[in-house]
């Protein structure tokens, strides 16, 4: 008992025994693997958040510390990513200067609150909600904000001033009305490195620890320092500070915190949703067990802390939690050694970014903003599900055209209404014993063409019977009746649950057939369901000899009660017992002829 409520509270405890030998050498390789890659990226990241590309190595230093020691994901790597650092961009922009000092301190706060929101959302358990909001929500976002990416890339891609604040529509208005003042030099080193990138990309395949984006920004330098050389307009990133991140508590007022709030309510749950995704999709392939509030849990901290160590906003990684499963990790000490490593990488090679042209990272950018763009996904959902198809074109409009986190609210929003749309309106199936089957199982009506009794349909309920489709099935169930047919069995094995207003609703059903001069019977119910009608005293209501354990003992029972003038002229004779009978009653017809 001490143990379990000790990995709780630790969950590296659990863990911490499969270090060994074999392990540390394992995770070191994935680690060293994952500091190299993201260097560029974390670089890059900061840069599409409108801050100095230091904080987001720093982001990549502890974030992925932080949830290596509290998440439940062995191979899950959190730091900074793309989406998560458009929504800072689109946050603080509003208030601050991109780059200013207040610009960053407002970030700060933001990580922070946002930390809070997620461990909040862990301590009382409402992990499993993420589960209802559809992957179309997150694939229509990130495309989206890809598109935003590229657009904010655009200036720095043909060295074109583009006035600040545009919206998407102008600023692409501006860039092509203003085409002809593109600087050639600048457009060249951003095609290079983006050239490069694409090809050192395609070598992976052969060498999978080669750091294309690093190697393509060491080209687009070089590039710049000995093609462009004393020429106008070539920005460069300017030297990082070689030193490593330290405590700095953020400057919190009543007013930041009341402005940036709502905002750092859209960052955690757009953080909390990818990190699941990201963590359920390698769990997969790994078949490991996760724990949804315990992620939810460790990304909180990790912000919580973030905020407090000179970091940014942080979430899950797509690229670096692929590479660390793909590198050969076997446990969250991967995650450690990457940040360790690269603590030591920013200390000896933080200099070398004075060299580096803002233009070659925005050919970096570019790729890393077009790779987000699932393609063949968005292509399948067009292709089988039209509504989530819906959900995901709405959420990328209105990434495009809407505050942000507006955006996201709005895909959570439809991604939810569609959920509730289809648990509202259960699957009902008439059922009917198939005579072509030994023991005449029962089949749908529809699909196998079967002969339904004149007297008795058989209802097959796909779904849980509660507040939300008490209409949809209330009129399913008044459809029999109307067609004069006074005999319903409700089979209610694919039932999971049935609340109060779903009992009441079967109540009031079966006092209407009863008023008809009928029944309605109810077969198969699971014990939660069973529970709530007894404790309901809902058995009194519906009927407590309509109420039976299987759906075979319910049909002996009910035959007994149908009209046998009926089925003594019915040509169907679809149950066991009909053949029984029109046997029995076919002897005594004889027999009384002979007298």
């Amino acid at each position: 008992m001490k143990n379990k409520v000790a990995h709780k509270i630790l969950p590296f405890l659990a863990w911490l025994p499969m270090v060994n030998k074999s392990t540390i050498k394992a995770d070191l390789g994935a680690g060293i693997t994952n500091a190299v890659i993201v260097l560029p990226q974390g670089v890059a990241f900061a840069m599409i958040a409108g801050l100095p590309p230091i904080y987001g190595l720093y982001t990549a230093i502890i974030a992925p510390i932080v949830t290596a020691l509290f998440g439940s994901s062995r191979h899950l790597i959190s730091g900074p990513n793309t989406p998560v650092s458009l929504i800072v961009f689109a946050t603080l922009s509003v208030y601050a200067a991109p780059n200013s000092i207040e610009f960053i301190e407002l970030a700060f706060v933001l990580t922070f609150i946002s930390g809070v929101l997620q461990f909040m959302m862990g301590v009382i358990r409402i992990g499993t909600l993420v589960n209802f909001v559809s992957n179309a929500v997150i694939v229509g976002f990130t495309a989206g904000a890809a598109l935003l990416i590229i657009t904010s890339q655009a200036k720095h891609l043909f060295g074109i001033a583009v006035p600040s604040g545009s919206s998407f529509i102008d600023n692409w208005e501006y860039i092509i009305t203003h085409i002809k003042d593109t600087n050639l030099y600048v457009f060249g080193i951003a095609l290079s490195t983006l050239i490069s990138a694409v090809i050192f990309k395609k070598l992976t395949k052969y060498i999978s620890w080669l750091p294309h984006l690093l190697l393509a920004m060491i080209v687009g330098s070089l590039v710049a320092y000995y093609g462009a050389q004393g020429v106008d307009g070539i920005a460069l990133v300017g030297e990082l500070p070689s030193q490593l991140p330290r405590f700095h508590w953020p400057h919190f007022t009543r007013e930041n915190i009341t402005f940036l709030t709502p905002n750092a309510f859209a960052i955690a749950l757009l953080g909390l949703i990818q990190a699941i995704s990201i963590a359920r999709a390698i769990a997969v392939k790994s078949h490991q067990q996760l724990d949804s509030n315990q992620e939810f849990i460790s990304e909180g901290l990790s912000n919580i802390v973030g905020g407090t160590m000179m970091c940014y906003a942080s979430s899950g990684s797509f690229t670096r939690s692929g590479i660390n499963y793909d590198a050969g990790a076997k446990t969250p000490m991967s995650a450690i050694f990457a940040a360790l490593t690269l603590a030591l990488i920013l200390l000896f090679v933080a200099p070398l970014t004075a060299y580096l042209p803002i233009s070659a990272m925005a050919g970096i950018i570019l790729l890393v903003a077009y790779n987000l763009i699932d393609f063949k996904l968005i292509a399948r959902y067009a292709r089988t599900n039209k509504e989530e198809f819906g959900v995901l074109i709405v959420t990328a409009l209105s990434t495009l055209f809407l505050e942000l986190q507006y955006a996201i609210y709005i895909g959570v929003i439809l991604s939810l209404g569609l959920y509730l749309n289809k648990t509202s309106k259960p699957r009902i199936v008439k059922l009917a014993p198939n005579p072509k089957l030994s023991g005449r199982h029962m089949q749908n009506i529809e699909l196998y063409h079967l002969d339904p009794c004149p007297q008795f349909t058989i209802l097959r309920i796909d779904g849980s019977i509660f507040f939300g489709a008490v209409e949809h099935i209330s009129k399913k169930l008044n459809k029999p009746l109307n067609e004069g047919i006074k005999h319903v069995l409700i089979v209610a094995q694919g039932v999971n649950f049935i609340d109060i207003a779903g009992a009441d609703m079967l109540s009031q059903q079966a006092e209407k057939y009863r008023a008809a001069g009928g029944q309605l019977y109810i077969s198969g119910m699971k014990k939660k369901a069973r529970d709530i009608f007894a404790k309901g005293k809902y058995n009194e209501l519906f009927g407590e000899n309509n109420i039976f354990v299987n759906k075979e003992d319910a049909i002996t029972s009910i035959y007994q009660n149908l009209d046998k003038e009926i089925c003594k002229r019915c040509n169907v004779r679809i149950f066991n017992e009909c053949e029984a009978e029109f046997g029995k009653r076919k002897l005594i017809e004889k027999k009384q002829k002979l007298s």
